[in-house]
């Protein structure tokens, strides 16, 4: 890839994504923490802990997300392509 291209792909990523935590991501939606622990079944405290986390596993980000009215893709970056792993998507 030219380093033209490149920069403009660069541009182009940069313009579309938005990074946030769980927590802030709630917040944007309108969605309180009691709300969405009632949706998951847990208490408010198991909540706020599971968003502070480092490390959580893909099935309960991906629940997470769906109770927020998302679908969880996850995208493998490398320098010449994007890569969507699908194994941890919902089946039907």
């Amino acid at each position: 890839m030219s380093s033209e291209r490149r920069v403009r792909n660069e541009a182009r990523t940069q313009t579309a994504l938005i990074y946030m935590a769980l927590q802030e991501l709630c917040q944007s939606l309108s969605v309180t923490q009691q709300d969405l622990a009632k949706t998951l079944e847990l208490s408010q405290p198991a909540l706020s802990k599971m968003e502070h986390q480092e490390d959580i596993q893909v099935s309960t980000l991906a629940g997470y997300i769906e109770a927020l009215g998302g679908q969880l893709k996850l995208v493998a970056s490398f320098p010449d392509q994007e890569v969507v792993i699908n194994q941890f998507e919902a089946r039907k």
